[in-house]
């Protein structure tokens, strides 16, 4: 049986960076994996709702866009990809320099100290103090703009967090492995799953699918760290080498701008 795919997964595999999309495109591409007219429908509204997308016209014969703020997002999404696979190909490597994150919000200021705690999680930064973050990478281009006016920030090329100073042994105390491998069996699966007789863009949604799973909370730490073979390099690999050797039979092609970009 396959995965279920979200119908956002497929609005965000069409949308461009820049321009619009033909809802009748959105609503084939998400028919052709399952997904209903209605779910795709309150997939849109729930984007526009959230000021990512703006909608031109009614049902098939109206087109899709991204907004300032969902091209940022994007932007983001695109950044967090080519780290991935730049550390898979040595392009990417660590300066062993350790980036500290402070947050600087007043009390009164509870919900933007919330949603900056949030935002640098999910950016693959770990707590190691109250209001105090770590993480190897430099964030600054994976967070919003508008919130970076609250925090402060410094590097260090020396940490000890309770008495633990070697990097390996920092990353395995801050980014346990044991869940992060486990999510990449979503890409095993998808791999094992994956049909050569299906089209073209209904296997490569599936992959991508699989692969935001995975890489959903991977904080991508450098391979240097990690005891080698590093599972997740090992299966990201594989998953290129699937995507690159899938022909495709039709002229929309799900992530066309930016995966081909992330790809070593």
């Amino acid at each position: 049986m396959s995965e279920h795919i979200a119908a956002r997964t497929v609005i965000e595999a069409f949308l461009p960076s820049v321009g619009s999309i033909d809802l009748s495109t959105l609503y084939t591409e998400a028919n052709a994996v399952g997904i209903g007219d209605q779910t795709l429908r309150l997939a849109i509204r729930r984007l526009a709702a959230s000021g990512e997308v703006e909608q031109h016209g009614r049902g098939r014969a109206g087109t899709l866009r991204l907004t300032s703020l969902g091209q940022a997002r994007q932007s983001r999404d695109g950044i967090g990809l080519a780290l991935a696979f730049g550390q898979d190909g040595g392009s990417i490597r660590w300066d062993k320099t350790w980036h500290l994150v402070a947050i600087s919000a007043p009390e009164r200021d509870r919900a933007v100290r919330d949603g900056l705690r949030r935002e640098l999680l999910a950016a693959g930064a770990a707590t190691i103090s109250t209001g105090l973050f770590a993480t190897a990478h430099d964030l600054g281009d994976m967070l919003d703009s508008s919130v970076r006016s609250h925090l402060v920030t410094a590097t260090a090329t020396a940490l000890n967090i309770r008495g633990v100073v070697q990097p390996a042994e920092i990353a395995e105390l801050l980014w346990p492995s044991a869940p992060i491998i486990t999510a990449y069996d979503a890409i095993t699966r998808a791999l094992d799953r994956d049909d050569a007789s299906q089209p073209s863009t209904v296997r490569r949604l599936r992959l991508a699918h699989a692969l935001e799973r995975a890489i959903r909370f991977d904080p991508l730490i450098p391979p240097e760290m990690r005891a080698a073979p590093w599972p997740p390099t090992t299966l990201r690999t594989a998953w290129t080498e699937r995507w690159s050797a899938i022909s495709d039979d039709n002229a929309t092609r799900p992530y066309a701008e930016w995966l081909p970009l992330a790809l070593p």
